[in-house]
């Protein structure tokens, strides 16, 4: 029995084949040790002791080994992330010291890479500056070395591919929401797995009063921290999520409508891996855009378009005027491995037009219309 900490599963992994089983208990819910006036390693191993004996003991998931590397690579990259906004953000800080307004354009993109080069400086400046360009320029090269493997890491698991045909869910999100879930059979429904995320209000109660506050922040913070990004992306879907989205945004403010649509990205990416189902609110050339880019970058596959070989070149037409026809959601699905889309139930249509995304849905009969024949009426 120990406690969950940096070095648990390592730990876990060698004492397994001496013992009939390891208890791993979260050190914040035991209130016990937490709380305790007294607090020595003597004290503590023998409350666990009798926490675990009377089955009081509150103990964490055991991920199986798939789930403990993809949360390693996961979080590797969250740092790496966190190092280049830290370099970035000096170097903004030597700037405003010396009360010099960048240019309005990137500052770290091409043009704003230049400036900040031929840049007239102090001595000192310009040592901080190249310093800290010098560390951009390193970690940016290990940030694109490691979103290559989690590419190719994604593109062979099924499920990253699920969740990425999801409104807002880049393979970025998609990923760390299965290394945080891992098993998704061990949340007996999408509540408990949002709950998992902190994504749920807090509840005091005490006899006739009942107070609901700010969201738990439980879980992983960064699996909690992309599905509020995602959910920013979101409100100007036009499908069933943007609509609930907007709807909230005019009754709450800003911040509450994103969170609970975060909320609501987690139920439905729950719903999605447990019955095996991709999204079907997708917009279509938004989705196939971000699975084609997923399936190059890990594998190199490029497919021709246009007219298939030996056939007539369709008509020249004028211009501005489009060639290009949009392919079916149940197309795209179907040419890039992913499930087939299911009719929905009674109870979705009824949502569906309740959201007012109706007319969204009925713009694609190709996809949509023999599961939403009587959408309209």
């Amino acid at each position: 029995m120990l406690e969950a900490t940096t070095n648990t599963w390592a730990v876990v992994r060698i004492l397994n084949p001496y013992v009939a089983a390891v208890t791993v208990s979260n050190p914040l819910a035991t209130k016990a040790i937490a709380q305790a006036k007294l607090k020595t390693d003597k004290v503590d191993a023998y409350v666990l002791a009798q926490l675990l004996r009377c089955d009081f003991l509150p103990t964490v998931w055991e991920p199986d080994e798939a789930t403990q590397e993809m949360r390693r690579w996961t979080s590797r990259r969250a740092s790496l992330v966190a190092d280049r906004t830290t370099v970035k953000n000096r170097i903004h800080s030597v700037l405003a010291q010396r009360l010099i307004v960048p240019p309005d354009v990137e500052l770290f993109g091409k043009v704003g890479r230049v400036w900040l080069e031929k840049l007239e400086l102090d001595a000192e400046g310009r040592w901080l500056i190249d310093s800290d360009r010098r560390l951009l320029e390193g970690i940016e090269k290990e940030v694109a070395a490691l979103d290559q493997l989690l590419a190719e890491k994604g593109y062979a698991d099924a499920r990253v591919r699920l969740l990425m045909t999801l409104a807002g869910v880049q393979v970025t999100t998609a990923q760390a929401l299965v290394a945080a879930w891992g098993d998704i059979d061990r949340f007996r429904d999408a509540d408990h797995a949002a709950s998992y995320l902190g994504l749920v209000p807090c509840t005091k109660q005490s006899a006739d009063h009942c107070y609901h506050g700010p969201i738990t922040k439980a879980g992983r913070s960064q699996a909690r921290w992309l599905l509020v990004q995602a959910a920013q992306t979101v409100r100007l879907h036009p499908g069933p999520l943007g609509f609930f989205f907007r709807r909230l945004a005019k009754k709450k403010n800003h911040n509450v409508a994103v969170v609970a649509t975060a909320r609501k990205l987690a139920v439905i990416a729950w719903h999605m891996l447990k019955h095996n189902q991709p999204y079907r609110y997708a917009q279509p050339k938004p989705t196939e855009a971000k699975l084609s880019r997923l399936r190059v970058k890990a594998t190199g596959e490029l497919r021709k378009t246009g007219p298939k070989k030996g056939a007539a070149a369709g008509p020249k037409l004028g211009p501005g005027v489009r060639s290009r026809t949009v392919k079916a959601l149940a197309e795209i699905y179907q040419q890039e491995g992913l499930p087939a889309m299911p009719a929905p139930a009674p109870g979705e249509c009824r949502m569906v037009r309740e959201s007012g995304a109706a007319a969204y849905v009925a713009c694609f009969p190709s996809r949509n219309a023999c599961h939403f024949g009587g959408l309209m009426e």
